[in-house]
């Protein structure tokens, strides 16, 4: 019985020699652990820098036409990409945005129909409101 706590004792404390066969069999599993575990196990997503806090916020839906508003903040999108007319850039970047961060629109095809940024009283962008069509 005695060994047999020694060898959890080890085991936990990684006190084997290197090219030991105990050695090479937790190798073997930790190398097997990562590549054979569930990405969904840990509920990982990749996130980019600019889109991580992004605050967006469900506005209205038009069950007719299938389309939904969503507010976009703007702080969501890095300074050089705001715009306070829609173009094609910032349409890919709403879009990217939204599907990462609305769990109604990630693992969805969506189309981002018409993007209205609202301005401060100086003319800086607030936010977007985001109409997509699903």
């Amino acid at each position: 019985m005695r060994s047999f706590w020694r060898a959890i004792v080890r085991t936990i404390f990684w006190s084997y020699d290197r090219g030991s066969w105990p050695y090479d069999v937790l190798v073997v599993a930790i190398v097997v652990f990562v590549l054979a575990t569930p990405r969904s196990w840990f509920h990982d997503r990749p996130q980019s820098g600019a889109g991580t806090n992004a605050s967006v916020q469900f506005i209205a839906e038009d069950s007719g036409s299938q389309t939904r508003i969503y507010r976009l903040d703007a702080a969501a999108l890095a300074p050089q990409k705001r715009a306070t007319k829609p173009t094609p850039e910032l349409e890919r970047e709403t879009h990217d945005i939204l599907s990462r961060t609305v769990d109604d629109l990630r693992d969805r095809t969506f189309q981002v129909l018409r993007i209205d940024p609202v301005l401060d009283g100086a003319g800086a962008v607030l936010h977007y409101d985001v109409t997509v069509r699903l």
